[in-house]
Order: structure tokens, then C-alpha cells, then sequence
């Protein structure tokens, strides 16, 4: 038991964190008279009672945790928060199920965005800020994990960034508590300086707030069905586009812009590819409109660039129907969805960077095939990738295959047409949301589908959320016996 004391403890403050942040609803539904702030109120005194009571029996211990731990710590957390955050899509005048609430909230603190809710215009307020948190909770737990944790961890190549940090001259804080404090500070600008920007949009206050919180976690929870597209404003698309693209950069690299180095930002290779991708992917779609469907060019530039960087950076905000646009777009959209941001950062998919190390493996690979006797080393930002880096990166790409195509033949298993199940399949375990076709596109939601597809969609979010290994290692015997 004593070995699980140190996960407790930290489960308990997480749970403690979450039944705090159910207060907000509390309030804002009480303001306009809406019982569901019963529910709410029941539910954070539930949260907290659990989570105040693992903290009281862990405390006192030893903080450190081991790698065992580690891994352990990080699974249970991102199981145990949504199945607590479900409580109030559970038993509010929603009436969802506890699968659907589950799918919810996991869909939220994953930053997924894929939502069973409909008559968002209509919902109260408890209920769409609940959503808006959960995503902007999820966005800065996963930027912590995967700066403090997922390195430590080796996992799918995090390792590089933890070899990067470490090196003294290019180390930011010393410890990972204070890294963890400035990116919470930096987060927490970001999303105010957004929500000005949609409440001079046009947006109302809390209109402003929901979105904000969302875009900067790059989750694409909306308070109408329609999305962004709701607003039908160039202004606010144009925000949003930008501030996805702000929340998908490595926010450790805002901090050192801060403190006069500007510059690293745009020498940063993953930002260079993240930027050439996107530019790449712009120019094509927007062509394709412009050439192929007769698009002006201002309406052009402007849905094809809201879409692509909603679907390429996982956030999964919609202006527009994009199955409506023909093959091309849809085969390029279904590619895109895969790309997702920069390490570091609120977004997910596979990252850049293992784009990057997959990248210059084959270059010295080719390298050598042309020159035997040559001396060809991969690199990233002018340094060595070490061969286990490497190793991570194609296990890593292997398995995202390898799952993706196991939970395309089991949704297709459950009953979904085949289109459906490869974009759930794809979007769910890139954590984007919205996938293709009529049920589940972005003129579509994911109520439709089976509790058993739910749950095993809620499975591949946590996967892809977690980087695939920090899951799957708790399931092999190795990690039981050690």
C-alpha cells in the first residue's frame, strides 16, 4: 500500500483541483435560476470529499516518485478525473448516460473535442463552461506532462526534449514545479488576451470566455451546434485561427521570447515545419476552391485556413461543412488530422518533431546508400538524435498504425459504415474531434453511435492523449514483476 501513497496523494489534489472548478457552474447557474445547480453543487462536494480524503491518508509521505509510479500516476489520473467530471453531464437536466457523460468528459480533458450533446444553443450555462473548463484544464495538464513527465518517461521520443533541457546552457528552470508555474502563467494570459479578442469580435462576455478557454487548449468545445461558424464573422474566424495556432507552439519557447530571445521561437525547428505544413496545406485547399469549386478568393482563404489549422492542430472548431467540398479536400483533410502541433504544446496528433526524426532518419539512410563509406548523422535543431530516440519515434509510428487499424475493424465490428470508422478511429486517437461523413462530420456529433463504440472511441482518446506507450506498458507482465 505504501507504494500506491504517493499516486493517491496526487490523484486526491487533482480530484480536490477538479470538485473546485465545479464551483463555476455552480454560481453562473444559480445567477440564472437553473436547478442544475444542485447538481453541480453535488457533485464538487462528492469530488472534494474523495479527493480531500486521499490527500488526509497520503500525507506525510515521500513525494519522490519512482518511474513505476510514474507511469501508473499518469494513466490513473487522466482514467479517475473524467470519470469524476462525468458526474454533472450524469445528472443534469441532460439526462445523458453515464457512457455518454464519461465520453464527454473524457472527450474534454483529453482536449478532443468530439462531443454526444446536442441543443447547445439552448443548454445553460453551468453546463457549457463545465465543457469550456475541462478542455482548459486538460490543455494545460497535458502541456505539464508532457514537458515534466513524458520525457522522464522515454516515451515515443519525449526523451529529446528532455536531453535538451538538461544541457546548461539551454536549461530554463530548474525544477519541474517551477516550469510547471510559468507555463500555468503564460496559459493563463494567453486565454485572457483571447477572450478580449472575441469580446472586441463580437462575442458576448461569456460567450468570449467558453471560446477562449477552448481555443487555447486547441480542445474546439463551441456553446452553439454550429460551432464557430455560428457567428458568421471573418473577425472571430481569423481569432480563432491565430490562437490555435498560438496554443499549438511549445510554451516553453513563449517563455524565453519573455525574457528577451524572441527570436528562438521562429529558430525552433518544429515551428519552421508546423508553419511550412500549414502554409502548404492553405495554398492547396484554398486553390482547390478557388480553381476546382469557383470560391471567391476572400471566403477561400479564409474557411480553408480556419479549417485546415482547426483539423491539422486538433482543436476541431467547424465554419463550414469541408465534406461539402469534394474528394480532394476530404482525402487532405483526412490526412491533416493525423499531422497535430508542436511537442510542448496543447495540441495533439502525432507532433511535428517525429515527422521530423522519421524525416532525417531516411535522409542518412539514402545518405548511405549512395555513399557506403560516407558519415551521415540525423539531427534535430543542429543536434545528434540518438539512436534510442530514434527507436522510440518508429515504435511510436507503428503502433499508432497498428492501433489505428484495430480500432477501425472493431467500430466497423459494431456496425458503423466504413467511412465513420476510420475517421472515429483517426480522430479519436489523434485526439481531433469531428471526424468524416454524415454521423460523425463536422455537420455531425457522435451521439448516434453504441455504448460499446463510445467506450472504446473513450479508450483511444486516453491512447493518443498519453502518447500510446504510457498506457500500453501497464498491460505487459514486465511492468507488474519489476
Amino acid at each position: 500500500m505504501s507504494s500506491f501513497r504517493p499516486i493517491l496523494l496526487v490523484i486526491g489534489l487533482m480530484l480536490t483541483t477538479l470538485g473546485l472548478a465545479m464551483l463555476a457552474p455552480v454560481l453562473l447557474d444559480l445567477l440564472v435560476e437553473n436547478p442544475d445547480w444542485q447538481v453541480f453543487l453535488a457533485a464538487a462536494s462528492v469530488t472534494l470529499f474523495v479527493g480531500t480524503s486521499l490527500v488526509l491518508v497520503s500525507r506525510g509521505i515521500d513525494g519522490r516518485l519512482r518511474l513505476h509510479q510514474a507511469f501508473l500516476l499518469t494513466t490513473l489520473t487522466w482514467v479517475v478525473l473524467p470519470a469524476f467530471a462525468a458526474l454533472p453531464f450524469a445528472f443534469s437536466e441532460l439526462s445523458l448516460s453515464y457512457t455518454d457523460a464519461f465520453f464527454e468528459a473524457m472527450s474534454g480533458l483529453t482536449t478532443t473535442g468530439s462531443t454526444v450533446i446536442t441543443g447547445l444553443d439552448q443548454a445553460p450555462p453551468g453546463i457549457l463552461i463545465w465543457r469550456s473548463l475541462l478542455q482548459w484544464m486538460g490543455g494545460i495538464g497535458i502541456i505539464v506532462t508532457a514537458v515534466a513527465i513524458l520525457p522522464m518517461l522515454r516515451v515515443g521520443g519525449m526523451q529529446l526534449f528532455r536531453m535538451e533541457s538538461s544541457d546548461r546552457s539551454e536549461k530554463v528552470l530548474p525544477r519541474a514545479a517551477q516550469i510547471s508555474a510559468v507555463i500555468s502563467v503564460i496559459y493563463v494570459g494567453l486565454t485572457v488576451i483571447c477572450a478580449a479578442a472575441y469580446w472586441g469580435a463580437g462575442m458576448t462576455g461569456f460567450e468570449a470566455v467558453a471560446h477562449a478557454m477552448t481555443t487555447i487548449a486547441t480542445g474546439g468545445f463551441s456553446t452553439s451546434d454550429a460551432s464557430v461558424g455560428h457567428f458568421r464573422s471573418a473577425a472571430i474566424d481569423y481569432i480563432a485561427t491565430l490562437f490555435m495556432i498560438v496554443g499549438s507552439l511549445p510554451f516553453l519557447l513563449y517563455f524565453q521570447a519573455l525574457r528577451g530571445q524572441p527570436l528562438l521561437l521562429w529558430r525552433d525547428s518544429q515551428v519552421r515545419w508546423f508553419a511550412g505544413i500549414l502554409a502548404v496545406a492553405i495554398a492547396a485547399l484554398a486553390g482547390w476552391q478557388i480553381l476546382g469549386n469557383g470560391v471567391a478568393v476572400a471566403d477561400a482563404v479564409r474557411y480553408t485556413s480556419f479549417n485546415v489549422v482547426s483539423i491539422l492542430t486538433g482543436t476541431g472548431y467547424a465554419t463550414t461543412d469541408y465534406m461539402q467540398w469534394g474528394p480532394f479536400a476530404v482525402t487532405a483533410f483526412f490526412f491533416i488530422m493525423f499531422i497535430g502541433g508542436c511537442a510542448g504544446s496543447t495540441s495533439c496528433g502525432i507532433k511535428i518533431f517525429r515527422f521530423q526524426v522519421l524525416y532525417a532518419a531516411a535522409s542518412t539512410q539514402m545518405g548511405r546508400l549512395l555513399q557506403p563509406h560516407g558519415v551521415f548523422v540525423a539531427q534535430f535543431n543542429r543536434r545528434p538524435i540518438p539512436e534510442a530516440v530514434m527507436d522510440s519515434v518508429m515504435s511510436f509510428f507503428f503502433l499508432f498504425a497498428l492501433i489505428f487499424g484495430v480500432l477501425a475493424v472493431l467500430l466497423t465490428m459494431l456496425g458503423l459504415d466504413p467511412l465513420t470508422s476510420i475517421s472515429a478511429a483517426a480522430s479519436a486517437l489523434a485526439n481531433v474531434g469531428p471526424g468524416l461523413g454524415e454521423i460523425i462530420g463536422p455537420a455531425g456529433n457522435y451521439a448516434p453511435l453504441s455504448d460499446a463504440a463510445k467506450w472504446l472511441l473513450s479508450a483511444a482518446m486516453l491512447l493518443g492523449r498519453l502518447e500510446l506507450f504510457t498506457v500500453l506498458v501497464l498491460f505487459t507482465r514486465a511492468f507488474w514483476e519489476a
